[in-house]
């Protein structure tokens, strides 16, 4: 086929170069001999120019189509646990991996294992009428979520999108291994399913405040690749960066499902530890709207990863599917979430103890409840954040960590905050409460000082200090709770002025606050 082209291109080119000269030639013999001895260096050069054609095509082919092929880079279990600390990121087994997919999936489902009489206490005929009775229901709920389901949840996974967006895939992939020499890796999870990768290395020339030393690993939106996806920020913010794409999306193979991504999302993290060689403590993970859940998933099963930051996320699944679907699917939507595609990204937020960033798009209408419709620019330019479910994420997240503070007056000062529909009315909201940072700052080093005196324990001091939550604002006055509650939100969460596909600007990634001992007043991780 390449040698059909080639010729195909060759003889255009000839053509074209002898036809343009030609038609300046004169009558005569002379004259077709000076046309014949000018066109050959034409058809030289045409040559050279259509074989390097045909090479880069034929490189992108491969490139593209060629990936099942590859040799695998690395494996789950490529893993040495000999030498010196290595347990202190030491490798799931598959069996854990799978654990962790669904360490929460009874509780999503209502199910409390602590009150659940046992197996035993029930007779046989009972549970077997009981499966019966289910067994319609669960029927309709796998046929619901292999279909129409997983291409509503993940459409990126459907062949004609992938056919579609072929040519800007190709390009991304060209744009980031000639402008940032990546290297593209071929990963194979604990279930078989093989995970394409793009790595792109920073650490030889870190830049400005060191942000190559970092690693940031990027986790796709549901119709995201890693060749035109949520990696551009950080890239162009100066971070090595690692992307990925969903199993069934670009040149992973397998289905989008809870499991499936957590276990790609593992094999990524193995990668970067033990091949990369990323120090835990120097990998951020960034999630961009669905990749929430593998982000929070992985920080959730390493907890000594370094920082966490999730762009237009939302705490979970079933709301946002219960927007678009029939109100009278609301039985089968709710169980067909919660058994097969169970993305309970606040559960596994709050398993987290290290620094998070929730980046909240103010324009954002497809993680929001809401059913307003703008229809006015006004309406468009101030945006409609009161249904965003990163509103949800962040007021789980500080109730786990702050009980104390978050009670009552706390979080009903943050959920107004959260009301606020664009910059100028969260800083005005801000300032109404004369929120006074040095002080919440000393209130809460003062809170991390007597912890670290008073704890003995290693397991009450982790990778990140003493774990939450923390008890910090016992005694405070309602006046004050407000105060630290809402300095608390605010490094929490950043307000974007955009929607919720539009590119982060590379200014707009930052990583996560960060509590520090010093007296240094807005300390990064």
């Amino acid at each position: 086929m390449c040698l059909s082209l080639e010729n195909r291109l060759l003889g255009q080119a000839c053509i074209s170069c002898c036809h343009s000269t030609t038609k300046t030639g004169s009558s005569g013999l002379e004259a077709s001999r000076e046309q014949h001895r000018a066109s050959l260096p034409m058809c030289v050069i045409c040559f050279v120019k259509a074989l390097v054609h045909v090479f880069k095509i034929y490189l992108t082919a491969n490139y593209t189509y060629n990936f099942r092929s590859w040799p695998v880079d690395f494996r789950w279990d490529d893993v040495h646990t000999s030498g010196a600390g290595s347990s202190s990121h030491r490798a799931l087994t598959c069996a854990a991996a799978a654990a962790g997919v669904w360490l929460l999936h009874d509780a999503a489902l209502g199910g409390n294992t602590l009150t659940r009489p046992p197996r035993g206490a029930r007779s046989q005929a009972q549970c077997l009428f009981h499966q019966i009775r289910e067994l319609p229901s669960q029927l309709a709920s796998y046929a619901l979520a292999h279909s129409l389901g997983r291409w509503l949840v993940y459409p990126g996974s459907m062949f004609l999108m992938t056919r579609a967006l072929l040519p800007l895939l190709q390009q991304g992939q060209e744009r980031l291994v000639e402008q940032y020499r990546g290297r593209r890796a071929k990963l194979v999870a604990c279930d078989g399913n093989e995970i394409d990768t793009m790595f792109m290395d920073r650490r030889h020339h870190p830049g400005r405040h060191g942000r190559g030393l970092r690693l940031v690993i990027c986790c796709e939106g549901n119709a995201g690749f890693y060749e035109m996806g949520c990696l551009s920020a950080p890239l162009e913010a100066g971070y090595s960066v690692l992307g990925w794409n969903h199993p069934g999306f670009g040149g992973s193979t397998g289905a989008p499902f809870p499991q499936h991504d957590a276990n790609a999302m593992d094999v990524v993290v193995k990668y970067a530890l033990h091949r990369l060689h990323f120090p835990p403590a120097r990998v951020v993970i960034y999630g961009w709207s669905i990749g929430g859940f593998t982000a929070t998933w992985a920080t959730m099963t390493y907890p000594e990863l370094g920082a966490l930051v999730l762009d237009a996320t939302f705490d979970d699944l079933v709301p946002l599917a219960l927007k678009v679907m029939p109100h009278s699917w609301k039985g089968l939507v709710v169980r067909t979430v919660r058994e097969h595609f169970n993305l309970n990204v606040a559960e596994q937020l709050c398993c987290y103890q290290g620094p998070v960033l929730l980046l909240r798009r103010m324009q954002d209408d497809v993680v929001s409840t809401s059913s307003h419709i703008a229809t006015l620019p006004s309406c468009q330019e101030e945006g409609n954040v009161e249904g965003n479910r990163g509103n949800e994420l962040l007021l789980r997240l500080l109730q786990h960590r702050y009980p104390t503070v978050m009670a009552q007056e706390g979080r009903t000062v943050v959920t107004r905050w959260l009301r606020t529909s664009n910059l100028a009315q969260e800083a005005a909201f801000y300032a109404h409460y004369c929120v006074d940072d040095e002080w919440c700052l000393a209130m809460l080093r003062s809170y991390r000082e007597r912890c670290q005196k008073e704890m003995d324990n290693a397991e009450a001091w982790g990778p990140h200090g003493p774990t939450f939550p923390w008890l910090v604002g016992q005694g405070l006055s309602p006046r004050r709770r407000r105060q630290l509650a809402l300095f608390l939100a605010r490094r929490h969460l950043k307000n974007l002025e955009a929607t919720h596909c539009s590119p982060l600007e590379p200014e707009d990634f930052q990583l996560p606050w960060r509590l520090q001992l010093s007296s240094s007043h807005n300390s990064l991780f």
